[in-house]
């Protein structure tokens, strides 16, 4: 039979060959180009079974031939009954056939490929390997959504306090004995407590680490930032004559004097939410208001022939006084009070605006603006911090921090960037290990479908400069603020700002969307869309658990701010930890080194 193929064969080939000379068909008819066919011509052997016969009734020992011999292979597709739990061999005459599916074995299979001419036993130690590879791989997989919260367990502190204070509060609204929610014993008598239910928004740091580190430019920020502020009472080192920045390491400790801020301080009130230079102008307005009050009593004093040794107790009980005189001396506490919170904020922002020129926080800044809003930078971070006058060594460590975080498009930066720049930290003296836990933090972050967007909604931001503090620069001003940029803030929405508007206001937005809903007044717990509150909430309590900062506080009031002509809202911010940025990497910090 093979002779036969084999004479036929040569016979076709040989009609083809002369169809060719005669040009009936060429390179040029096949592929329509004139082209020319060149080619090695193989060697093509036809063989009969009859040569060997004992081949086929081998029982081979390779996978592609055992599977050919023992199940159902044909045409790259191997169909094998599936197992039922029964133990009998498969295709048993007195069973009934049990159910086939089959299987594609094809040259995009590469085990297949690489093993299918191998030893079966070689072929079941590569599977036992692959194996143990995919659980390997499996198992770290588990880690790391297990520490990224991606499981179905608790993905943070936050979810945890959510849980269990829904869990709590049902508790109380079930029990009839407990009247935690009923008006009698808060308020002594029994009246029931009608209000719309407020949105608690429990927050995790984690979904915004950018800002904690963030270099700000508002006056209570500052000086929770520069100043030791606490509990409203700021700490801050009298001033010596000595012209070096506060707390230089070989200086002895200046003396400290405690300030009260307080709701009663109306300037304080007004103004802890605006840009410092705006800040320093309003001080250096109200010293030139009571500069005018002061100097019309003593005119008054003066036209009455009052001696200037009088004391004003003594004048405002004098029953011959003109009107005038008794309602400008009436004032004088008044005066007083207010030239009293007038020296206060004088030297709370003196001392705000020495850490700003001796550190250059506004170039800070202002370059972290435009990181996170995603704005073309002036200049490299990298000159500000290999520049040794340019602030402290947390002060660069922050700027890279918010660059290794924020920095996308153009403002990426890449992995010799990372080395130069920590070589140059190091030589600063920067703890690096707060950037040791955010490469771990970044690189676990992938793994969670809001990571392409987590620093995305750094929305709006930016500075813009004008003129160069006009009120200030006349004579006798109390702050000197020659080389300080007058950076005026955009309006720009943080990611907690961007969240809570969009819970409140029922929005959909990816961010939003992944927020686990609580709600103890459902006879079940059911986080699913269907059972979400429908109306916009009015009223909110942000909570941030792991530690929260004046910056967003700010940014949340400026939102009501914003909303309460179209639909007024009313927030409540709280943290397990008011931190400034050097209490945050002291965190990250401890954080870092429990990697190593």
């Amino acid at each position: 039979a093979a002779e036969m193929v084999a004479e036929k064969l040569d016979k076709k080939i040989r009609e083809n060959l002369r169809d060719a000379r005669n040009s009936l068909f060429n390179g040029g008819d096949m592929f329509g180009a004139n082209v020319a066919l060149t080619f090695q011509r193989p060697l093509l052997v036809v063989l009969d079974r009859n040569m060997d016969m004992a081949t086929p009734l081998h029982h081979t020992w390779t996978y592609q031939a055992l599977a050919h011999d023992v199940l159902d292979l044909k045409l790259n597709q191997v169909r094998i009954e599936e197992s039922t739990g029964d133990k009998s061999p498969p295709a048993v005459a007195s069973k009934p056939k049990r159910p086939v599916k089959a299987y594609d074995l094809n040259p995009l299979d590469k085990f297949w490929e690489q093993n299918k001419g191998n030893p079966f036993p070689q072929v079941a130690e590569a599977v036992q390997e692959e194996l143990e590879s995919y659980r390997s791989s499996e198992d770290e997989v588990k880690r790391l959504k297990t520490e990224m919260g991606l499981d179905g367990n608790p993905s943070n502190a936050a979810e945890m306090v959510a849980e269990k204070l829904d869990k709590k509060i049902r508790e109380n609204l079930r029990d009839a004995r407990n009247s935690l929610f009923n008006g009698g014993d808060m308020f002594g008598a029994n009246v029931a407590l009608t209000f719309q239910r407020p949105l608690l928004v429990v927050l995790d740091r984690n979904m915004d680490m950018a800002t904690p580190l963030h270099h700000t430019w508002t006056y209570q920020a500052l000086a929770h930032d520069v100043l030791d502020l606490k509990l409203n009472q700021v700490r801050i080192e009298e001033s010596t004559g000595d012209k070096s920045p506060p707390a230089v390491a070989s200086k002895p400790k200046r003396p400290v004097k405690a300030y009260d801020l307080n709701p009663l301080d109306k300037f304080w009130e007004q103004n802890k939410g605006n840009p410092f230079p705006q800040v320093a102008e309003a001080v250096q307005e109200e010293l030139e208001s009571y500069r005018s009050s002061e100097d019309e009593v003593k005119r008054l004093k003066t036209e009455m022939g009052l001696d200037g040794n009088v004391p004003d107790e003594t004048i405002s009980m004098m029953s011959n006084n003109t009107a005038k005189l008794t309602s400008a001396v009436s004032s004088l506490p008044e005066l007083l009070e207010k030239k009293r919170l007038i020296d206060l904020h004088t030297t709370i922002a003196t001392s705000i605006l020495d850490h700003i020129k001796s550190r250059k926080l506004d170039i800070y800044f202002e370059i972290e603006e435009k990181i996170m809003s995603k704005a073309v930078l002036d200049k490299s971070p990298l000159e500000l911090i290999i520049d040794p006058n340019a602030g402290h060594s947390n002060d660069k460590l922050r700027l890279f921090l918010i660059q290794y975080l924020c920095g996308s498009g153009a403002g990426t930066i890449t992995e010799t960037d990372v080395n130069q720049i920590l070589n140059e930290l190091s030589v600063a003296g920067c703890d690096l290990n707060p950037y040791q836990y955010i490469k771990r933090w970044k690189k676990f972050s992938k793994l969670s479908p809001m990571s392409d967007s987590q620093y995305v909604f750094h929305t709006g931001g930016g500075t813009k400069t004008v003129s160069m503090f006009s009120k200030l620069m006349s004579q006798g001003s109390q702050f000197v603020m020659e080389g300080v940029k007058n950076l005026v803030l955009k309006r720009h929405t943080l990611p907690i700002t961007r969240i809570v508007d969009a819970l409140m206001e029922m929005k959909s937005v990816p961010e939003a969307d992944e927020y686990r809903y609580f709600d103890p007044k459902l006879l079940k717990a059911d986080n699913q869309s269907s059972a979400r509150h429908r109306t916009p909430f009015q009223d909110a309590i942000v909570f941030m658990v792991g530690g929260g900062n004046y910056i967003e506080y700010q940014n949340l009031i400026d939102y009501c701010k914003n909303k309460s002509k179209s639909s007024p809202k009313h927030i409540i911010y709280g943290t397990t930890d008011l931190m400034n940025a050097n209490q945050f990497l002291s965190q990250l910090s401890k954080l870092g080194e429990d990697i190593h």
